[in-house]
Parts: C-alpha cells; sequence; structure tokens
C-alpha cells in the first residue's frame, strides 16, 4: 500500500518558497532645476507633465543580493507655448536579498516585483521635491511595471528583428 492524500491523488511537487526582504533604499541620484524660477515664463503657466521611466537591476557582490534602480525624468513645460518650468531626474535604488526565484524567472521578477514595492517611497520623494522646489506636489500615478516591461520586450525583440532583416 502507497502513502496517498485521502482523495487518492498523488501530492504535487512543492514550488519554490520566494523569499525577498529589502535591505535598504536610497536616492542614487538627483536633479532638480526650476526653470521657471530661473528664467521666467510668460502667460498661463498651465503645466504639462512628461515621465520617463527606466528600469536598471543587477546582482551584488553578497550572495542573493540585487540592487534594482528606477530611474525617472520628469519635464514639466507650459501647455499653451511649451516653455520649461522644471526638470526632476532621480535614480532611485533598492537592495533587496531574493531567494527562491528560479533563474530563468529572475529578471521579470526584479524588473517587476521590486519596483511595485520601492515605487511607494520614490512617489513621496517626487511630491516632497517638487513642493520643495516651488511648485504643487506631483502625485505620480502608479507604474504598472508589468506593462512596461512587456513593453521592454517588445521593443527589443522589434530592434533584433530590425537588425537580422
Amino acid at each position: 500500500m502507497t502513502d496517498t492524500p485521502e482523495n487518492g491523488a498523488a501530492e504535487a511537487p512543492a514550488a519554490p518558497q520566494i523569499t525577498s526582504r529589502v535591505l535598504a533604499q536610497y536616492i542614487r541620484d538627483m536633479s532638480f532645476e526650476n526653470i521657471l524660477a530661473q528664467k521666467g515664463v510668460t502667460g498661463d503657466a498651465q503645466p504639462e507633465i512628461q515621465v520617463q521611466v527606466n528600469l536598471d537591476a543587477r546582482k551584488r557582490k553578497a550572495e542573493n543580493q540585487f540592487e534594482v534602480i528606477t530611474k525617472l525624468n520628469i519635464t514639466s513645460k507650459t501647455k499653451e507655448k511649451e516653455e520649461p518650468l522644471f526638470v526632476l531626474e532621480i535614480e532611485y535604488a533598492g537592495v533587496f536579498h531574493v531567494e527562491g526565484v528560479p533563474e530563468d524567472q529572475m529578471h521579470p521578477y526584479l524588473l517587476i516585483e521590486c519596483p511595485r514595492i520601492t515605487f511607494p517611497f520614490l512617489r513621496r520623494i517626487v511630491s516632497d521635491v517638487t513642493r520643495d522646489g516651488g511648485f504643487p506636489p506631483l502625485n505620480l500615478e502608479t507604474i504598472d511595471f508589468l506593462a512596461l516591461y512587456r513593453s521592454e520586450l517588445a521593443r527589443r525583440a522589434e530592434t533584433e528583428k530590425a537588425t537580422v532583416n
């Protein structure tokens, strides 16, 4: 007689247990330029804001440690004349200890899950910096890191396809 669960089905092998901890978060680099105060803007200063997001992840020397960097380039211009109001460039990093993620899933894990964890802190910094820089606080909308990851994969596939042909 073999050991089986009461329903008669064999037990499936257990999925690996994923553990992830944030070891540190910090601003790697930041620049805020208040162009409005420096040059002045004429007319209605109704802002139009553009946010560019880039992600980077790298293995650290310590075992199972990774640094994930979210880079934002935020520009604000007037809607009417497109005169610049401010530019904010920030690189925000998180150091993570990650175990149990299969090697083929590590890249998406680092570029999707890790930025999700640090984003609320980055959002608060952006809000504080824009407010302290003389503008209304900029409250960034939540970034869909899964969609960002997928679009980057599609962009890379198109680039490879174009270079092969």
